[in-house]
């Protein structure tokens, strides 16, 4: 199986680089929700242990390798809201929430690894888009690992706020629970209204009003 490492991170400090930031972000899929990023910059000396794409982790682990995160790296987490989700489209708003990120770092990094094939038009610093990026390098990793438990946090609170959809368990994704609880309980302030289950909802909804 392979392991993210240190590779990439090399090879941008060979160029020159010295504050290389893993940027990632989660949440593009679900209904509901914000879509979070995260922005690690790792300390080659004290780089955590267990440390892997989020994805590859149990929970348990995710909550140890975490606290580890926390204490020996630079970081920063930043959101898109569901506002900037429908106004713009979830992958601009995924950008703004990596844009965000990278720009809550002080002092600011030198060098960006990007997961994904696009980079953010927000962004000007020196970057590089990494295709499974999680998997492959260890800032990247880090950084899926802080915005997953960010964003599942995030979604357990929600949970408390609007109980019946299980977002607890499935953090907004759409589940069967979550999709029979939208034709049962309807529509939150918290849903996505430009992502097509919940449109067609409003849009019946408003058909059967008029």
């Amino acid at each position: 199986m392979e392991q993210p490492d240190y590779t990439i991170e090399e090879a941008a400090k060979a160029k020159g680089f010295l504050r290389i930031a893993g940027v990632d972000e989660v949440g593009r899929g679900p209904l509901a929700g914000p879509v979070t990023a995260a922005a690690v910059i790792l300390d080659v000396c004290q780089i955590p242990e267990g440390l892997n794409d989020s994805k590859k982790l149990t929970a348990k682990k995710r909550d140890a390798v975490e606290v580890q995160i926390l204490e020996k790296t630079e970081w920063a987490v930043a959101h898109a809201t569901v506002e900037e989700i429908d106004e713009h489209n979830i992958l601009r708003a995924s950008h703004l929430a990596m844009e965000r990120a990278v720009a809550a770092l002080d002092p600011a990094p030198d060098y960006l690894l990007i997961d994904g094939n696009l980079i953010p038009r927000g962004l000007d610093l020196p970057s590089e888009a990494v295709v499974k990026g999680d998997g492959k390098s260890l800032s990247i990793a880090a950084a899926s690992i802080l915005a997953k438990q960010a964003r599942d946090r995030l979604m357990v609170e929600l949970a408390q706020q609007f109980p019946g959809y299980g977002w607890e368990k499935n953090a907004g994704y759409p589940s069967k629970q979550h999709r029979d609880a939208l034709q049962t309980l309807g529509v939150t302030p918290h849903h996505r209204r430009s992502f097509k289950p919940v449109h067609n909802m409003l849009y019946q909804a408003r058909n059967v009003a008029s």
